[in-house]
C-alpha cells in the first residue's frame, strides 16, 4: 500500500435501510433501498450506489481536469456516472457508465483525456476487472 494522503471513515448502521455517518460529521444520511431492490423511496434517504456514482463522477471529473492540465487544454466538463447494481451468477456485482461531456478540445481530443482521466482516477483504478465501465464521451 501506499502512502495514504487523506481518509474518509464513515459509520453505517442498519445495512441498506439504515443510516450512515462520517467521522467529522460532514456526511450524515439516512439509507432506504431503492424500488428497483424491493424497497420503497424514502424522501431524504439515499442509497450505496448513489454514493458511489457521486463519488466517481467527482472523482473521474477532478482526474479530467488533471489530464487536460497536463495536455494543456483549456476545458471545461462535466461527469455523470450511472451506477447498476445487477445480479449476477453468484451473488451480485455493480455496473457504470460514464458520461462525460469537455468544452475546449476535439471530438479525438476529448476521448484521450477520458482514456487518460481512466488511469489515473482512484475509482477507476479500484475497479478495475471486477465491475465493467462504459464511457460515452462527447466534445462540446
Amino acid at each position: 500500500m501506499g502512502l495514504a494522503l487523506y481518509t474518509a471513515e464513515s459509520t453505517a448502521r442498519g445495512g441498506r435501510q439504515g443510516h450512515v455517518k462520517s467521522s467529522d460529521g460532514n456526511l450524515e444520511v439516512d439509507l432506504a433501498t431503492p424500488k428497483g431492490l424491493g424497497g420503497k423511496d424514502v424522501k431524504g434517504a439515499t442509497n450505496p450506489e448513489q454514493l458511489f456514482s457521486a463519488g466517481y463522477a467527482a472523482c473521474f471529473d477532478s482526474a479530467l481536469q488533471l489530464s487536460a492540465k497536463k495536455a494543456k487544454k483549456k476545458t471545461t466538463s462535466a461527469v455523470t456516472a450511472k451506477v447498476s447494481i445487477e445480479k449476477r451468477l453468484k451473488g451480485f456485482g455493480l455496473s457504470v457508465e460514464l458520461y462525460v461531456e469537455i468544452e475546449g478540445v476535439t471530438q479525438a481530443e476529448a476521448e484521450e483525456l477520458v482514456e487518460q482521466a481512466h488511469e489515473v482516477c482512484p475509482y477507476s483504478r479500484a475497479i478495475e476487472g471486477n465491475v465493467k465501465v462504459k464511457k460515452t464521451v462527447k466534445a462540446l
